[in-house]
């Protein structure tokens, strides 16, 4: 017995030796952090109820900025605070591989554009990066203006001339969804309204389980020895959301076949500047809806022609886009929606822009450019409550900071929130105010200190979209509605997840403006 335990004393010294002498654990010992005990770190920290998780690693960026680590046994974690350093980090070319943290929406994503890395990753960008060209924006503009008016259609006919009280997240997350699978599919959802929402649901739920393995580690053991309803549960969240793209894209090459890839050598014309709608002559409804051109044509034009992406390849990039295009959008303009409903002096100054444009009937990709109080609110709107609020990144090779080494293997995190939050660049961080957005003020602000897309190489490709569409979305509402606070958004709290969430649903007053 002594034997034994003399042995395995003797085990956990070398294996604490191994950990913080090795060349990595030197490097990495030098990075200030919260309290850590030999070989298991510090990591546990983090591992609490994901309701508690931001809350708890914002607290400690504010503690350690403008760097530190967390680390157990040989996995360290580096977040990043300062811009300089995170400049360094997502300007680099070589370090383009996604964080650990990603890996628990690979079941769902595979290695669509947000995950993969390397080689297929370049591929796939330059493969994607002509479905947002500005002429196909034009295109999916038309697609959002039916999105937005559909949405102020239904809380007009919902609320019957009262006010009306919406859980915000249920609500517009529906709106969002069809807005991507009309512009980026090519397909309607207003047939499918049952398919909709269990897609949906599972959404939600594949969060809540990816969330949940995440601050409770051990769970990820299910993957391996399959013996936890999360398991089951995920297996079958994955099967509807799966599905649900699936059908979505035969659905399109469908049309396409009927067609004979008409709709498809359009694309060859973009760069020329030579699509317009003309070349979609308006023959009834159903038909011209299904001659705008999306991104799903031009994968399945690039699968057709020279066999550039596979049948599963289609599917990884849809689902990707399909969440990307909707979660996330749908998180900002819940949060820039509830702080509208609370500043109504900003809501009446968009409200007065908006209308020269709607009055005039003067609704164009142009006009909508035009709304400079309209997008500086958004930003600001995005700089308080980034949808993506944290990136990650796997470090290939060792990378130079301004202060610090960070050897290869290191996962760099970067806290947006708390980065949108930094009172050396934004004065009064936790205050709305729209005009830090004003040229003369943009110009002399660090280009790293306001990143709600990203930044760099691997920065959002769908921004200018992400950004047309909250645009439209707030126009259309405003111009239709007054909002008013139900809840109070300095008190919410907020829980963990792929995109930033509340702890409880939050709601809005839409009051009718006759």
């Amino acid at each position: 017995m002594l034997a034994i335990l003399s042995g395995l004393i003797l085990f956990l010294i070398l294996l604490h030796c191994c950990i913080r002498y090795r060349r990595a654990g030197r490097l990495l010992s030098l990075i200030p952090g919260p309290q850590e005990y030999p070989i298991i770190g510090n990591l546990h920290h983090i591992h609490i109820d994901f309701k508690h998780l931001p809350e708890k690693l914002w607290n400690l960026t504010y503690k350690h900025y403008p760097i530190f680590k967390i680390w157990s046994f040989f996995i360290y974690s580096v977040v990043l605070l300062h811009p300089d350093d995170i400049q360094q980090l997502l300007k680099s070319k070589q370090h383009i591989e996604k964080g650990f943290l990603y890996k628990l929406i690979r079941p769902w994503l595979s290695s669509g554009l947000l995950i993969s890395s390397g080689e297929k990753w370049h591929l796939r960008r330059k493969m994607l990066t002509p479905a947002f060209h500005f002429n196909i924006l034009q295109h999916y503009f038309t697609n959002l203006i039916d999105e937005s008016q559909n949405l102020v259609e239904f809380l007009k006919k919902e609320g019957s001339g009262n006010p009306v009280v919406k859980d915000l997240k249920s609500f517009i997350s529906q709106y969002t969804l069809n807005a991507i699978c009309q512009s980026a599919f090519g397909i309607q959802l207003k047939e499918k309204s049952e398919l909709e929402t269990k897609y949906r649901h599972a959404v939600h739920e594949y969060i809540r389980i990816a969330t949940f393995r995440f601050t409770k580690p051990w769970y990820m053991l299910d993957s391996i020895f399959k013996f936890s309803s999360y398991d089951r549960v995920q297996e079958e969240t994955l099967k509807t959301l799966h599905s649900f793209s699936r059908n979505i894209i035969e659905e399109r090459k469908s049309f396409h076949k009927q067609t004979n890839g008409k709709y498809l050598q359009i694309f060859e014309n973009i760069e020329n500047d030579d699509v317009s709608n003309k070349d979609l002559e308006k023959d009834d409804e159903y038909l011209y809806s299904k001659k705008r051109l999306s991104l799903l044509d031009l994968l399945i034009a690039a699968s057709w022609k020279d066999n550039q992406i596979d049948e599963e390849g289609i599917r990884e990039e849809v689902d990707t886009f399909m969440f990307g295009g909707h979660e996330t959008t749908a998180s900002a303009l819940i949060f820039t929606l509830s702080l509208f409903a609370k500043h109504k002096d900003v809501q009446a100054n968009i409200r007065n822009e908006v209308r020269t444009i709607m009055q005039d009937d003067n609704l164009t990709i142009s006009s909508v450019s035009n709304l400079s109080y309209l997008e500086r609110c958004i930003k600001e709107s995005l700089r308080l409550y980034p949808p993506a609020f944290f990136l990650s990144r796997q470090i290939c090779h060792d990378m130079q900071l301004k202060q610090y080494l960070i050897p290869s293997g290191t996962i760099c995190v970067i806290d947006i929130h708390n980065v949108h939050r930094n009172p050396e660049y934004w004065p009064n961080p936790d205050v709305f105010d729209p005009d830090r957005f004003l040229p003369e003020n943009t110009k002399k602000r660090h280009p790293y200190s306001y990143i709600p897309f990203s930044a760099g190489p691997r920065n959002c490709i769908g921004q200018k979209f992400a950004m047309l569409e909250l645009k439209l979305f707030v126009a259309f509402i405003l111009y239709n509605f007054e909002l008013e606070p139900v809840d109070n958004l300095d008190d919410v709290k907020f829980m963990a997840g792929i995109t930033l969430s509340s702890s409880k649903p939050l709601q809005v007053r839409f009051i009718p403006i006759t």
